[in-house]
C-alpha cells in the first residue's frame, strides 16, 4: 500500500478534523501518501480529491465540523454509483480509505470492502448509535454543548417560574436526551425508546411544582413521542405554577470546538485506522472498548444497531425527585 484516502460523511461531529489530522500524519509518518476526498461518498464519485501534506492539517485540531466537508449520497447507495467511486480512486492510484462517519456511513464502507476495496471505518456520530464502540467521535462535544444551554435555560426558568421543554438532536436515538438530561438536571426526558403520555409529562411537571421546584426543564429527543409541541400544548392548558416555553437547540449541538475527549478520542481512533490500512487489516472499524481502541470487522457493524441501555432512564426518573 502506496496512497490513501481519507474522507468524511454523513452528518458532521466535532472531532472529524483531529481525527482526519491523526489518519494523515500517522500515514505520511508510514511512508504513506495522502488524498484527502471532499464531501464524502460524493466527491469520492466525482473524484474530488487532493493530496494532504502534514501542513494542510495543521491548525485544524479546534475546529469543529470538517475541513474536508462532508455530504450524503443517494448515487453511493446505488451498486453503479459504488463501482464509479472505485473506479475513481483507481485513476488516482488510491489503495485505501479510512471513513469517518456515523451508521451510514460505515455502511457504504462495508460495501466497498465487499467490492474488494480496503477500507477501515472511524465512528463519527453525535447520536453515540454506533455498536460496538463505548463512544463515537463527538458525542462528548454535543452533550457538553447541550449542557451549557440547557445551564443558561435553567436560570431564566428559575427565575420566572417557567416549565421550559427542550428539544435536542435524536431522530431514532435518545442518547443524547437521555445523558443531557442527567447531567443538566431534567425533571423529565422524552426519548424514541420509551415513548410516554402527555398525561405522564403532566403529572412529572405538576409533582416538581408540588415538591417546592422554581422550575421545570423537559429535555425531548426530535424523535421522541409525544412531539415537543404537542407536549407544550397540553402543559398550557393548565400546568400548576409554571408558564410553558419551546427551545429548539438544533444545529448547534453539531457545531463547536472538540472538546479535550473528543480530540484525544479522535486522535486515537485516527492513528490506529491508518495504522490498520498500513498492516492489511481491512475491513475493519476503530471503536472504543474500554479504554482501549480495537479493530471490530464492519461486517457486525454494519448488521447489529446499538440498543440504548435504559438502565439510564430509570436512573434519570430517581434523579428527578
Amino acid at each position: 500500500m502506496k496512497r490513501i484516502g481519507v474522507l468524511t460523511s454523513g452528518g458532521d461531529s466535532p472531532g472529524m478534523n483531529p481525527c482526519v489530522r491523526a489518519v494523515t500524519r500517522t500515514a505520511l509518518s508510514l511512508g504513506l501518501e495522502v488524498y484527502g476526498v471532499h464531501r464524502g461518498y460524493s466527491g469520492l464519485i466525482e473524484g474530488d480529491m487532493e493530496p494532504l501534506t502534514a501542513r494542510d492539517v495543521g491548525g485544524i485540531i479546534q475546529r469543529g465540523g470538517t475541513f474536508l466537508q462532508t455530504a450524503r449520497s443517494a448515487k453511493f447507495m446505488t451498486i453503479d454509483g459504488r463501482r464509479e467511486a472505485v473506479r475513481r480512486m483507481n485513476d488516482r492510484r488510491i489503495d485505501g480509505l479510512v471513513i469517518v462517519g456515523g451508521n451510514g456511513s460505515l455502511a457504504g464502507a462495508y460495501e466497498l470492502h465487499k467490492m474488494g476495496v480496503p477500507v477501515v471505518g472511524a465512528p463519527g456520530s453525535i447520536d453515540n448509535d454506533v455498536p460496538y464502540t463505548d463512544m463515537a467521535i463527538g458525542v462528548d462535544t454535543a452533550l457538553n454543548t447541550m449542557t451549557l444551554f440547557i445551564d443558561m435555560i435553567k436560570d431564566t426558568a428559575s427565575s420566572h417560574q417557567r416549565c421550559f421543554l427542550v428539544e435536542v438532536m435524536g431522530r431514532n436515538c435518545g442518547y443524547l436526551a437521555l445523558v443531557g438530561g442527567i447531567i443538566a438536571g431534567a425533571e423529565v426526558t422524552v426519548i424514541p425508546e420509551k415513548p410516554i403520555t402527555v398525561e405522564d409529562v403532566a403529572a412529572a411537571v405538576e409533582k416538581a411544582y408540588v415538591r417546592g421546584k422554581t422550575h421545570a426543564i423537559i429535555v425531548v429527543a426530535e424523535g421522541a413521542t409525544p412531539k415537543t409541541q404537542e407536549i407544550a400544548d397540553y402543559l398550557r392548558q393548565g400546568t400548576a405554577g409554571f408558564e410553558v416555553r419551546v427551545t429548539v437547540l438544533g444545529h448547534v449541538q453539531r457545531g463547536g470546538s472538540p472538546t479535550a475527549f473528543d480530540r484525544l478520542l479522535a486522535t486515537r481512533m485516527g492513528i490506529r485506522a491508518a495504522q490498520a490500512l498500513a498492516a492489511g487489516e481491512f475491513g475493519k472499524m476503530v471503536g472504543l472498548v474500554g479504554n482501549k481502541v480495537e479493530l471490530i470487522d464492519l461486517e457486525k457493524v454494519a448488521s447489529e444497531t446499538k440498543k440504548l441501555d435504559l438502565a439510564l432512564y430509570d436512573l434519570a426518573d430517581m434523579l428527578a425527585r
